[in-house]
């Protein structure tokens, strides 16, 4: 069996330019970085202000094993069956973070016969958006340290920096450091920190940002410290942002790859859905509508995470209405939710199964609340039985959902085109009818009743918890006048609660928020809970362990 870089290698890949001319760009909109992959320029969004808007499609999953059960395999090949039906589908998807590509997950640009590619490229260094906005982030924290070596005339209180360094590889180590240290020319000494890039504020506003003047604007109303006498210091008053407007502004267009069949992919921003909102830019979705009859995007890790970020936050700000949801679930991971120890989850058992399910209904139901019409994608593996499939499709003919049964991996676009063809009839049975989509809360509503209506309809919590930090930080974005905005929880992907042993659908648990952060830039606040990290460590035996590159710049083990 192939590896899904030997996959990748072999694929035949077309001139970027072809591809950009399967969608009817002109050469002078794309912005070519090699022979297959490209950015696509800000005269192709005026071009196309005017074009009716396709169909947006959502996909996204149920609670996952700790090893991700494939969620972007389907996106990619259900863009892929698509193309099969004679459908004229754009995928759009997020850039992949070197934290996992060298961490615990791997690759993450799809798997088997359903990838983009150049998939080493995408992987890696892809066309230096990542390094874009880590210079960006970085640039700001040099200026503020610069700001209180130089006489601190905004009186910044070192112990109230709220912003940290960022750097995309996942690195324990840099969680609490010491900087300024060495003497008097060295900067002043204080507490510091690093965040993996993707879960930086500058991530967000990149991808919520609607033009360059936008981003700007979002870039000068980051929060970064308070004063001595606990005002607050907002980025444009260290005058860097035209700076960091410079470093992101390539970085602010959308990148055009292509799948293993050759059909178009747009890949922009990269936030983590567990500690950052979890979905590619709001640029990248908004082109691919206007150049496709139908928009497949995706939103990370379950739907208790990215996919109610990408209603309450990706689509309140871009203004966005998904038409249908695809809800990706594997037997492996059901069994697990089941309580199936990850090594016996290729066994037979039902039993397990039938205890896991309720992970999978609770999530039709949340996604339900959304007045938004589901479909149920099982991603096939080898060891799934037959009995095992005719218990959840039975499952979800009870439920009242489509059901298909997707053997993407091993078949690419020819093992998607059932879900191909139900989300397609699922879409044309809601045409003309008055859409029902709608967020699951006012953004005006109080900081705690957000977070309580979160809780307790997405994550089935008995109600919230606030530790005496997150009180107080409520407090403060309250007397700051910025509680109106939507909320953005970090918590675990593992289970609905904020607890990662407790999978299935757990009953009889409150939610703890340890603390808040306003990003006010992007325009919302971060609530934390449990032990949710904004810099991961690497596994006891990292990915990187596997990966190589021989003497002609082949590389091995990315996935």
């Amino acid at each position: 069996m192939l590896s899904d870089i030997e996959i990748a290698s072999r694929a035949k890949m077309l001139k970027i330019t072809e591809i950009a001319k399967k969608l009817g760009i002109d050469d002078e909109d794309i912005e070519p970085y090699g022979h297959y992959k490209a950015k696509l320029s800000e005269s192709l969004f005026k071009k196309l202000k005017s074009k009716k808007d396709g169909k947006l499609i959502l996909v996204t999953a149920i609670n996952p094993t700790p090893a991700g059960e494939g969620k972007t395999t389907i996106s990619v090949g259900l863009a892929q069956a698509m193309a099969k039906i004679n459908k004229n589908a754009v995928l759009a998807l997020r850039e992949p973070s070197l934290g996992p590509v060298f961490g615990i997950k791997g690759g993450a640009a799809g798997g088997g016969y359903a990838q983009v590619v150049p998939m080493e490229d995408i992987n890696l260094h892809f066309t230096g958006d990542m390094h874009a906005i880590t210079s960006a982030n970085n640039l700001l924290c040099a200026l503020i340290d610069n700001h209180l070596q130089q006489g601190n005339e905004l009186r910044i209180d070192q112990r109230r920096i709220l912003i940290k360094r960022c750097l995309d590889m996942n690195d324990r180590a840099l969680r609490y450091i010491n900087i300024g240290l060495g003497g008097k020319v060295n900067g002043i000494p204080r507490e510091d920190g690093f965040q993996i890039t993707v879960a930086t504020e500058i991530m967000a506003v990149l991808c919520l940002a609607s033009d360059l003047d936008d981003l700007k604007k979002r870039l000068e109303r980051i929060l970064v410290a308070y004063d001595l006498d606990g005002n607050p210091v907002y980025a444009k008053q260290l005058k860097g942002c035209g700076a960091m407007t410079a470093l992101l502004k390539d970085a602010l267009k959308p990148n055009l790859v292509q799948t293993l069949e050759n059909n178009p992919a747009i890949m922009h921003g990269g936030p983590f859905a567990n500690i950052a909102h979890g979905c590619n830019s709001i640029r990248a979705t908004k082109l691919a509508l206007k150049l496709g009859d139908y928009c497949i995007t995706e939103a990370g890790f379950g739907a208790d995470l990215g996919a109610e970020k990408f209603m309450d936050i990706k689509c309140r700000f871009g203004k966005l209405a998904p038409d249908c949801i695809v809800l990706v679930a594997t037997i492996r991971a059901l069994k697990y939710n089941g309580g199936v120890a990850r090594d016996k989850l290729n066994k037979e058992n039902v039993d397990a199964l039938k205890k896991g399910i309720v992970n999978l209904k609770t999530h039709i139901e949340n996604m339900h609340k959304f007045g938004v019409p589901v479909v149920v994608a099982i991603n096939r593996f080898h060891t799934d039985t037959e009995a095992e499939i005719e218990y959840i499709k039975d499952f979800c003919k009870e439920m009242g959902v489509e059901v298909s049964l997707a053997e993407i991996f091993a078949k690419g676009g020819d093992g998607g085109t059932d879900l191909a063809q139900k989300v397609c009839d699922t879409i044309d049975k809601c045409e003309g009818s008055e859409t029902n989509f709608h967020t699951l809360y006012d953004e005006k509503l109080p900081i705690k009743e957000k977070l309580d209506i979160i809780a307790r309809e997405i994550y089935r919590a008995d109600g919230v918890i606030y530790t005496k930090q997150a009180e107080k930080a409520i407090k403060e974005i309250e007397a700051l006048g910025h509680a109106d905005i939507p909320v953005c929880v970090a918590k675990t992907q593992y289970s609905l609660s904020d607890d990662p042993t407790k999978l299935g659908k757990p009953e009889g648990f409150e939610i703890t928020v340890r603390d808040l952060k306003l990003s006010n830039g992007a325009g919302f606040i971060v609530a934390y809970t449990g032990d949710i990290m904004t810099m991961p460590g690497l596994p006891k035996i990292p990915a990187a362990n596997n990966i190589d590159c021989d003497n002609d710049g082949n590389i091995s083990g990315l996935f």
